[in-house]
């Protein structure tokens, strides 16, 4: 008898344990969904700030028609150094750069932590017209925010376009075009992220960018001054989506 009355007693605990166990991963999981929705819809939000400070003429041609008022942006983030377009994506956003490589990796256009992050430049990069490869950097988000599109890239539909293949950027400086020229995906590493040439020959590594590319895209690399770099992270979060451009002079 006190046998069976051990028996369930240990059952009764194990229930109880259980159900604690399983509350507490639904209400954890509840409070990780809110505060991804609450992230998205802050982005969202300012994403509609920063737009204010951006007039899109239709009728112009490209280097034309995006005039952006750098002293607002700078006022709200002085941080802000680009806009960013990308045709066939969604990726259409004011470019901030930090102090490193992780400050806006969970912080967005108010430099509040947001765990989608904001567009960004590498530090290493001036925005001064001397930079040989411009690098930008966004997450691979669930909700094609930030460079969650960035993968359409990657597709057949999105290099039959031909526009598509010209990105634009805009900095202090002026309105500058980039020729797609390669994109790929590829294990993370420091190479393609080269940010200072000194004892290495930027031609030879263009050209290496473009051999790893996953379509030709018959773009001429003879005279190449500067590059732009896309990245995020793949689906899997092991690899990288890249995107290399060609500045069009």
């Amino acid at each position: 008898m006190e046998k069976k009355k051990r028996k369930i007693n240990i059952k009764k605990i194990i229930l109880a344990l259980l159900t604690v166990f399983f509350a507490s991963m639904f209400i954890y999981s509840g409070w990780k969904i809110l505060g991804w929705l609450k992230d998205n819809k802050d982005n969202r939000d300012l994403k509609k700030k920063t737009e204010e400070s951006i007039t899109v003429k239709p009728e112009e041609p490209e280097d034309k028609k995006y005039e952006i008022d750098f002293p607002a942006l700078k006022a709200h983030n002085p941080n802000t150094v680009a806009y960013l377009n990308v045709k066939g994506t969604n990726i259409d956003y004011v470019v901030v750069r930090g102090k490193d490589n992780s400050y806006y990796l969970r912080r967005t256009f108010d430099r509040t932590w947001n765990a989608s992050g904001w567009i960004f430049a590498d530090y290493r990069n001036d925005f001064d017209g001397t930079d040989k490869n411009i690098i930008i950097y966004g997450h691979n988000t669930k909700d094609g925010s930030m460079f969650g599109t960035l993968k359409n890239t990657l597709t057949e539909e999105w290099r039959s376009k031909k526009e598509n293949r010209q990105i634009v950027l805009v900095t202090e400086q002026g309105t500058f075009l980039y020729e797609v020229f390669s994109t790929y995906t590829r294990d993370p590493e420091e190479y393609y992220i080269t940010t200072y040439f000194g004892n290495i020959d930027f031609n030879s590594f263009v050209n290496e960018l473009a051999s790893r590319s996953n379509f030709n895209y018959e773009v001429d690399l003879s005279n190449v001054k500067q590059i732009l770099t896309l990245s995020t992270c793949s689906d899997d979060l092991a690899g990288r989506v890249i995107v290399h451009a060609k500045l069009i002079e």
